[in-house]
């Protein structure tokens, strides 16, 4: 073997410490494996970089985990099916302080490794690599399905960035580096694909440094089995993940949209207006609370998904939801829930009064169920409110 590719165990100097890991997770990659380590170790001789690489084998059957071992890279064996179980078992073994993480499919140049801890260096917890043009990158001919480079990347990321102000522009990105403390600190759930994502999600909201860096995406080099992504599956894990870390865009926008609707519709039904040929009666009543009270529904799971993510750590406290939940006491709610269900029994009660008076007969219901609807709205709303009220208090205790 040349210099440029002897096994080495790593690029450190015996009794010194590893500043880099570079960790590559594998499964039955024995056509990309071998040129992925020599050019990571390549890029740390070059760098003068003491780091060492890490293959992360997730049970592959060919000769992968063998062809890693000659080229002195360590082989961790991880059990546990999945992208992100895989690139967990690799991380948890490393030795450095820093982080390099990329697929072994060769569709990522690991003598890019420099440009990544350089941004470490300068004190980045978290350094994005970036494929798309809109970034600084260059994606090669035949590297990336056109669906992906042109709809589903850019939508994806411009999503993140505008749900949680992620500083990047290609949020798919595989190739990334961070540091070891910000890995322990984000607490990472995912075992699967989304853990990448899951990554730059919780990194943005607990507002850590965020570099990105351009880098080149390549076609990928294995021929025996094609690509693991599967564009739409994929897609939507990603979309489902961006949803379940914002529930102010799964829950609390939406249940406001709909309990506005609902205002504007009993303000319209209420006195049986006409806007031209259409009449507003109280058909018009029954579909304006029932937008009501699924509004006021979502709008609860909002607060749940946030204060159950907060105690679990999955979401950071941010400053207005730490207002709010000072403002929103137990028995603040209870006192608003209880005049709701005084209110919705009093309208439900002016109903009775009526059939009473007619000796329990036949009741106008045109006039009757303008107010037997809001009363039992307001019943239900008030209800909803303290049992929410109480659950809120029961996951708060968690934060205590």
């Amino acid at each position: 073997m040349n210099a440029a590719s002897r096994p080495v165990r790593s690029t450190a100097v015996p009794g010194t410490a590893i500043e880099v890991s570079v960790v590559m997770p594998c499964l039955n990659e024995a056509d990309t494996i071998a040129a992925c380590i020599l050019s990571a170790q390549q890029a740390l001789r070059d760098g003068d970089i003491a780091g060492e690489v890490i293959v992360a084998d997730n049970g592959s059957t060919d000769d992968s985990a063998t062809i890693a071992r000659a080229l002195g890279a360590r082989v961790i064996p991880v059990e546990a099916r999945g992208y992100g179980n895989a690139l967990m078992g690799g991380i948890e073994a490393a030795r450095g302080r820093y982080i390099i993480m990329g697929d072994a499919d060769e569709s990522y140049d690991f003598g890019e490794t420099p440009k990544f801890v350089a941004e470490l260096r300068k004190g980045s917890a978290l350094v994005q690599g970036c494929r798309l043009p809109s970034g600084g990158g260059t994606v090669l001919r035949g590297a990336m399905p056109g669906l992906h480079r042109w709809l589903g990347n850019p939508v994806l990321s411009f999503i993140a960035r505008r749900w949680f102000q992620t500083p990047a522009h290609d949020v798919y990105c595989g190739m990334r580096g961070f540091t070891i403390d910000l890995y322990r600190r984000l607490g990472l759930r995912c075992t699967g694909m989304e853990f990448a994502t899951e990554m730059i999600i919780k990194a943005s909201l607990h507002r850590e440094p965020i570099a990105e860096v351009p880098i080149t995406l390549r076609p990928d080099g294995r021929r025996v089995h094609p690509p693991h992504l599967r564009t739409f599956r994929d897609g939507w894990r990603t979309l489902r993940l961006f949803l379940l870390f914002s529930p102010r865009w799964l829950f609390l926008v939406p249940g406001f949209v709909l309990m506005v609707a609902g205002a504007v519709g009993y303000a319209i039904a209420l006195p049986g207006l006409r806007i031209g040929e259409v009449t507003f009666d109280v058909h018009t009543l029954l579909f304006a609370s029932l937008a009501v009270l699924a509004g006021q529904q979502a709008v609860f799971f909002a607060l749940f998904t946030k204060s159950f993510a907060i105690g679990e750590g999955l979401l950071p406290m941010d400053p207005r939801t730490a207002r709010f939940f000072r403002l929103a006491t137990l028995e603040r709610g209870l006192l608003v829930g209880t005049a709701s269900i005084v209110l919705g029994i009093c309208l439900l009660a002016r109903v009775v009064v009526q059939w009473l008076n007619v000796g329990f007969g036949p009741l106008d219901y045109a006039r009757m169920m303008r107010w037997a609807i809001p009363g039992a709205t307001f019943t239900a709303l008030g209800v909803h409110t303290v049992l929410a009220s109480f659950f809120i208090n029961i996951l708060e205790l968690r934060r205590r």
